[in-house]
């Protein structure tokens, strides 16, 4: 195991990788995000990652939802997330609930952490005040085109920073997916680790008309 985490270990000592294996976490969605953080915080000896998705892949996936390759079509994307995580690292623990947010609600079941990785306001807001009922914080991310948002929510409500409507994103780019999962693990592991973290504020990655990387960030209401 040691040698595995090296390089973490490196950051924060042998004790905090050790408390890693007692932390729980849930990602909600499976697709781009979902399959990047999957890779990203799956060899990070994090205890337990639940991954939760109804859906099933579809060959228009696989560009930017890297867990994901032709063949793989009509497999439902929490399993694959789920097994691919296992045969990476040894010392995590997956599990996938293929059922809808509402579902995997009902299973009552407790956590450290929740990673938005869905692709609707709708369904974030549902998570918002689900989270904020058990008191678990978590982080949303969005993408969309070149640009997408992060956020660490503590305290913050998310439908007072967002209208929520149903729209359908546009078109994604793969990289500005695997961009904004990256940040969103990185903010996971911070947090798990017992590190600083900026929370209930909004960040903001997009190209401008020059093509040059501009992030922005802004204070959330309180409640």
């Amino acid at each position: 195991m040691i040698n595995f985490f090296h390089r973490q270990i490196q950051l924060w000592g042998e004790e905090t990788q050790a408390s890693l294996q007692n932390k729980k976490i849930a990602i909600i969605g499976a697709g781009g995000l979902g399959s990047s953080l999957a890779f990203a915080l799956g060899a990070s000896g994090i205890g337990e990652i639940h991954m939760v998705d109804f859906d099933e892949v579809s060959t228009h996936n696989i560009h930017r939802q890297i867990a994901f390759k032709i063949g793989d079509e009509g497999k439902n994307k929490a399993r694959l997330n789920a097994e691919i995580i296992e045969q990476r690292c040894p010392f995590v623990k997956a599990f996938a609930h293929e059922c809808d947010f509402s579902g995997f609600t009902k299973k009552d079941l407790k956590f450290d952490l929740i990673l938005d990785a869905t692709d609707n306001l709708v369904v974030r807001e549902q998570i918002s005040i689900w989270a904020k009922s058990k008191n678990i914080p978590w982080i949303y991310g969005s993408v969309e085109a070149f640009h997408g948002q992060v956020c660490f929510f503590e305290n913050a409500n998310f439908s007072d920073a967002f209208k929520i409507t149903s729209r359908t994103p546009q078109g994604i780019t793969a990289p500005i997916v695997m961009h904004i999962a990256s940040l969103q693990a990185n903010l996971a592991l911070r947090y798990l680790a017992g590190l600083s973290v900026k929370k209930d504020w909004l960040y903001y990655l997009f190209f401008n008309n020059d093509g040059e990387l501009v992030t922005q960030k802004f204070a959330l209401p309180k409640p």
